[in-house]
């Protein structure tokens, strides 16, 4: 089976944004391009988290409702949140409610101040551990990859929770560390280019 399909513009994507109608612009615009904003990689590390056993669809349709229960993902203030935020979660029926990722998100926040005393910012230590050339220079297939796994242990190391392999390795393709379109879309020479006149952020010197 190809590993594309045809867009309403005629040209081939990447085959799974064609599993529902909001997956295209998510598809086009969004994923895969580099990001350094660490509002938006906290952000999207905790969707991915909440993800876990669900379908990003779920988790897509939810997103804006996400936002406003976790304060724009402002983790400055998610680290100051209380059980009286996470009840008042639970009870929000436009996200999803499970305590365990609720509480994960307000640990991983205060795990995020704490990284960026010592790193200069979440884009600094996230953007460290983007993939050699060689690895980079085909599509890859796999759930996980070396850079993920070692981004996840690293994490894990320091405090944070939900944030396995797999997990790992989807945040790291939707933040652009990868680009995973796959030959023949469209995007991805988009995603190249975007990639290319991407100006990494460097970590903090000892």
């Amino acid at each position: 089976m190809s590993g594309t399909i045809v867009g309403p513009d005629g040209k081939d994507r990447c085959r799974w944004c064609g599993a529902a109608p909001e997956f295209l612009p998510y598809h086009d615009t969004e994923w895969g391009y580099p990001v350094d904003d660490d509002r938006r990689l906290f952000e999207k590390l905790a969707l991915e988290g909440f993800q876990s056993g669900l379908s990003w669809r779920t988790i897509l349709a939810k997103r804006e409702n996400f936002r406003k229960a976790f304060r724009g993902f402002d983790f400055d203030k998610v680290a100051r949140f209380t059980e009286r935020d996470v009840e008042r979660m639970l009870a929000d029926e436009g996200i999803v409610r499970h305590r365990g990722k609720i509480e994960a998100v307000i640990n991983n926040a205060r795990c995020a101040r704490e990284l960026v005393k010592h790193e200069g910012s979440l884009a600094a230590f996230f953007w460290s551990y983007e993939p050699a050339d060689a690895e980079l220079a085909a599509p890859q297939t796999a759930s996980t990859s070396p850079g993920s796994v070692a981004l996840s242990k690293e994490l894990k190391k320091r405090g944070w929770k939900f944030v396995g392999p797999t997990t790992v390795y989807a945040f790291m393709q939707a933040m652009g560390l990868i680009n995973d379109h796959v030959a023949g879309c469209v995007v991805r020479s988009k995603v190249d280019q975007a990639r290319r006149r991407f100006r990494r952020p460097a970590r903090r010197s000892a």
